[in-house]
């Protein structure tokens, strides 16, 4: 179940109530009357079944409450009543099947946003890997991967191809683009300076490496492997099951395979540095295609149960 709080303007408080209790999958209906103060209006509580939320949104969305007052939502974690048991089985659908769009643009807006933070995460997470290249150590290629937050622009990318949110990919894109060029500028400045301070040296590069040579050795499991993750982690986001997204991240090769080209760079590796650039392309391309197809699926999925709420029978 979700929690919706709004702030409605008084004009239009009756037709938020009328849609509200007309829409199957909603419960616990409240009205504080005069409540709100900024912007002013009244405060309307509601509970709504997750299956039931997107067209629902949609709706008060047309009453413009999102431009005069307010519409936000929370999860609930526990609810202990009959009527939100009765209202999820009136819902029509499975609430694990449901996608609330508004909820995932939102996410992947602000995932995909290049800041200051984004940057210092992928700069990190490429710098760890860099380390695990030249000491030919998985367990540091698996904390860098855990550790980059490339998977927001992804997500934000094949999000906005299905919305057809230009504004969102530009955003996804250019912070995708950007990140990756920057962390690998720095990386290759890093790899200068443990070799310069005797910890980095060329060798470790030119070396077998049976634990990391995958990292430059693309084939088609790596692009099976970036299609699978892009299924998992798109329906991480849509089912709020967020916690799989740590399997997603340490299931692809994106921030090793760029840490493996910055280093051969630093080395003048030029061949490897293309290998390990293929591999990062290979992979970026897997999860945008798997990720976008997923959420046509699921859009589709969901299409046959109508774009708006489902409504109580009157009686």
């Amino acid at each position: 179940m979700l929690h919706l709080r709004m702030i409605v303007p008084a004009d239009r408080t009756d037709a938020a109530l009328e849609l509200l209790e007309a829409t199957v999958g909603t419960a616990h209906v409240a009205v504080l009357a005069g409540a709100a103060r900024d912007p002013r209006g009244d405060v309307v509580l509601c509970d709504v079944a997750r299956e039931a939320a997107d067209g629902l949104l949609a709706e008060l969305r047309a009453l413009g409450l999102h431009k005069d007052g307010s519409i936000a939502i929370e999860n609930i974690d526990l609810s202990l009543s009959v009527r939100a048991e009765r209202a999820e089985e009136e819902a029509p659908g499975e609430g694990a099947d449901a996608v609330l769009w508004e909820s995932l643009t939102d996410a992947t807006h602000e995932e995909s946003t290049l800041s200051a933070t984004y940057l210092a995460f992928l700069t990190v997470a490429t710098m760890i890997a860099a380390c695990g290249v030249v000491l030919d150590n998985a367990i540091l290629i698996v904390g860098a991967m855990a550790v980059g937050p490339e998977f927001g622009p992804l997500a934000g990318i094949c999000t906005a191809l299905v919305q057809r949110a230009p504004r969102l990919a530009w955003r996804s894109v250019t912070a995708l683009v950007v990140g990756f060029a920057a962390a690998m500028v720095l990386t290759v400045g890093f790899s200068l300076f443990m070799d310069a301070m005797g910890l980095f040296h060329a060798g470790a590069l030119a070396a077998e490496r049976p634990n990391t040579n995958f990292i430059y050795r693309p084939d088609w499991f790596s692009f099976v492997v970036a299609v699978l993750a892009g299924i998992a982690g798109v329906l991480s986001l849509t089912s709020a099951k967020s916690g799989a997204l740590v399997g997603v991240a340490i299931s692809v090769t994106t921030v090793p395979a760029a840490a493996n080209a910055a280093v051969a760079l630093a080395y003048g590796a030029y061949g490897q540095a293309w290998h390990s650039m293929e591999q990062l392309l290979l992979n970026l391309a897997g999860i945008i295609v798997a990720g976008t197809l997923t959420l046509v699926a699921q859009k589709l999925l969901w299409a046959r149960h109508g774009t708006g709420p489902a409504r109580r029978p009157r009686h």
